[in-house]
């Protein structure tokens, strides 16, 4: 079972951490183009900021509905971030107790 068990758990913690950095560029991307510093009729950007747009949004969007509008500022990719972070933290002890034998 562990020899199944952690390796599956190790994947987890990388797709999150894919996860992560994706909030983190999604939020630079659109920090960059509100200020005009990026463009978007560029394919690229547009394309990045497509992709992004796509695997970020359905996670944040009941964030959202649940954290309060500050007009400008978006705190749901902070939310979520923090969530990942606990998630990531009871894996690694459900690791560590399933490397153990305890579980």
């Amino acid at each position: 079972m562990t020899v199944v068990l952690i390796p599956l758990l190790q994947i987890i913690n990388v797709i999150i951490n894919l996860f992560i950095w994706a909030l983190i560029g999604s939020a630079v991307l659109s920090w960059l183009v509100a200020f005009g510093i990026v463009n978007t009729r560029n394919r690229f950007v547009d394309s990045v900021g497509t992709f992004l747009w796509k695997i970020t949004e359905p996670p944040l969007r009941p964030l959202r509905r649940i954290i309060p509008d500050l007009g400008g500022i978006d705190l749901a990719p902070m939310a979520m971030i923090l969530i990942l972070w606990f998630v990531q933290g009871v894996l690694s002890q459900l690791t560590y107790r399933v490397a153990m034998g305890g579980l």
